[in-house]
């Protein structure tokens, strides 16, 4: 099996090479301050991924030909101590190419969109160097097999992200939204950060084989028992909450529709909202190592959906209300985790990405023709209410429609628990640091003015 092990490297780092190199040529041509052209940028992203997505595909036809179920391809070990061992490695199995080869036909059909969108728009090359990098990112954390490549390619999404979100920087609320799903995911990244650690205090890696086994995904040995692993695992759960706009971290999700319609199509709506789900998937083995861990993913999975369903019945615009959609979807998925259909889940979840995708990118001509009808009929079409919203007390109604409005009052919570207190006791920090550095600047001052003194006699 040498020729197969060889072609299916190639093929392999052939996936992460193309949207390496897009990104390469964009980021060097955006230090120059070259502004490339519009058509060579679409070719450009057309023709990197194209080649990514056929080198994913001949991957997964090889394994399915030559019956791998799996595949490992070792990128060198880069620290290695007696208690340490740090390495980069990527892996070809079931869950990693179905998400690569999900991220890569996504991102080829926004890229598209986006050349033409995007037409004459000032940051026009600035959103597709960003854009590059969340392709990197993408493609990095789905092939991942160790928690130091999935971290690499998490943060580059993260700050991706957050970066087009604040796009439109001239405006005051992107880039004060942009700012606070930052900190959310500063939250979320401390998590996995601190998940990383403990897999290397347990096993001295990384490598999320020494929590599944050898067996390829979904499959796992029975070996994880202890307290540890349940500590892990409550970790990664918080990393996935983050990531995917899960409760109590739901209030970024309709901060994040600032950005442009096309970041919105494939981040928030397709792939970044469910890069908290395939890191479940992924470490689906630690949810087995305690029963109340899978509970707990099943209650948070069902409460996200309930909330978002809630959120979204009375949103405005569509953006926000797609999002919400979107929410609820990915709350069910994450109970299905929970309950242990995994190839449920993964159905469900390149299913629905697909198809907000299109709902997303079609947005604003379904908005055009909506208006276009009211025009037609001379009124708003009546929406009608849901039946057993309708046999609910008034009194009810109203705090339901109250709650629904406020976003479940997340908000208000995150910044009255968490953000106010450490805003509080950096401030006082701050504070001390401005006396301590006045009382040393006062000691200072009084040596140049007795040297100005003697200076100055005749």
């Amino acid at each position: 099996m040498p020729a197969t092990d060889s072609l299916l490297t190639t093929l392999g780092l052939l996936v992460v090479a193309a949207p390496a190199l897009l990104l390469a040529v964009f980021f060097t041509a955006f230090l120059l301050n070259h502004r490339m052209q519009e058509e060579t940028i679409g070719r450009l992203i057309q023709g990197t991924i194209s080649v990514s997505l056929l080198a994913a595909l001949g991957a997964a036809g090889v394994m399915l030909a030559r019956g791998v179920p799996q595949f490992v391809i070792e990128l060198g070990d880069w620290v290695i101590t007696p208690d340490y061992h740090l390495k980069f490695q990527f892996i070809l199995d079931l869950l990693s190419l179905s998400y690569s080869i999900l991220t890569l036909v996504l991102c080829a059909t926004i890229g598209a969109f986006s050349t033409r969108y995007l037409h004459r728009e000032r940051g026009y090359n600035r959103f597709f160097v960003i854009f590059a990098v969340f392709l990197m990112g993408m493609v990095t954390a789905a092939l991942s097999d160790t928690v130091e490549t999935l971290f690499a390619g998490w943060e580059m999404v993260g700050l991706s992200s957050v970066l087009l979100i604040a796009f439109f920087q001239e405006r005051p609320a992107p880039p004060r939204n942009g700012l606070r799903v930052w900190i959310v995911y500063r939250v979320c990244d401390a998590a996995l950060m601190l998940a990383a650690i403990m897999m290397h205090e347990i096993n001295g890696a990384g490598d999320f084989d020494h929590i599944t086994g050898r067996h390829a995904w979904p499959e796992h040995d029975p070996l994880l028992i202890g307290p540890h692993f349940a500590l892990l695992g409550v970790l990664f759960i918080i990393a996935a909450a983050g990531k995917s706009a899960l409760v109590p971290f739901s209030g970024w999700l309709p901060r994040a529709m600032e950005g442009p319609t096309p970041s919105s199509a494939v981040f928030y709506g397709a792939l970044s909202v469910h890069l908290g789900v395939f890191l479940l998937l992924r470490i689906s083995p630690v949810l087995d190592s305690a029963p109340w861990l899978s509970v707990l993913v099943v209650l948070l999975g069902l409460a996200t959906a309930a909330f978002a369903y809630l959120a979204g019945r009375v949103q405005t615009d569509i953006k926000s209300a797609l999002a919400f959609a979107s929410l609820t979807q990915v709350g069910i998925i994450i109970a299905e985790i929970g309950l242990g259909f995994r190839y449920l889940a993964l159905v469900h979840l390149l299913g629905h990405a697909c198809l907000r995708t299109l709902q997303f990118i079609r947005a604003p001509s379904l908005l055009h023709d909506h208006h276009q009808l009211e025009d037609a009929i001379g009124t708003r079409p009546r929406e009608e209410r849901a039946q057993w919203e309708q046999r609910l007390p008034a009194a009810f109604q109203r705090a339901l429609y109250r709650f629904s409005l406020e976003r479940g009052y997340l908000d208000t919570i995150l910044d009255r628990f968490i953000a106010r207190p450490f805003v509080a006791l950096f401030s006082w920090f701050d504070g001390l640091e401005t006396r301590w550095a006045a009382m040393l600047e006062g000691g200072r001052e009084n040596k140049p003015e007795a040297a100005r003194t003697v200076n100055d006699r005749p």
